[in-house]
């Protein structure tokens, strides 16, 4: 299923949903930078990694258990925000850290960005995020987490921001709940159910 979002994006782009039907160019995106990563094919906060990871990520896409916001330029996708319920992405980073604060598990988990090396610096990150928000919302909403990076003060190259900026969730209206790690924050967010207000 794809959708365009509820208004423009702040650079035009369009966005639809990661699902059978956008496989390709999902794939040819990824394909194009080597499988992203090392080979990795979004597949590294899943459950199991068998080294097999674009097979598996094409079988975890078609059976709808993974999920992402896929940005388009034109007719050529060129980015993406990973999301997913808990138990479909329960491996992240910092888990040390992030096991000693646990209060309790969130309803949904924002992992990871990818923008195409041509395409960065162009707002392509935040129309993801943007997007994946509307579809969780649009899923029965909840308590979503995300792990970004704080890079205020400092240089760091866009390939390396895989977490996102802490910056972009925060214009989403997260909020910083602990740190994890030296420049990661875990932030969230409750979003409304079906379009009800939150609580």
């Amino acid at each position: 299923m794809s959708f365009e979002p509820k208004r423009a994006t702040m650079a035009g782009f369009g966005v639809k949903l990661l699902d059978e039907t956008t496989w390709p160019e999902f794939a040819r995106l990824v394909e194009r930078h080597n499988g992203v990563w090392g080979g990795c094919w979004c597949m590294a906060f899943h459950a199991k990694l068998t080294g097999q990871n674009r097979s598996e990520k094409e079988r975890r896409v078609r059976e709808g258990h993974a999920h992402a916001a896929l940005v388009y330029d034109d007719a050529a996708c060129m980015g993406w925000c990973q999301f997913g319920p808990t138990e479909e992405l329960p491996r992240i980073k910092h888990q040390r850290a992030y096991r000693e604060g646990l209060v309790a598990l969130p309803d949904w988990r924002i992992t990871c960005f990818f923008v195409d090396k041509s395409y960065r610096g162009r707002g392509l990150a935040s129309a993801a995020l943007e997007g994946a928000l509307e579809e969780i919302v649009r899923l029965g909403g909840g308590t979503v987490e995300s792990y970004p990076e704080d890079v205020e003060g400092r240089s760091t190259a866009a390939a390396f921001l895989h977490n996102g900026t802490l910056s972009m969730f925060e214009r989403q209206g997260f909020r910083r709940t602990r740190r994890l790690g030296k420049n990661h924050w875990l932030v969230s967010k409750v979003l409304p159910t079906n379009g009800q207000p939150a609580d």
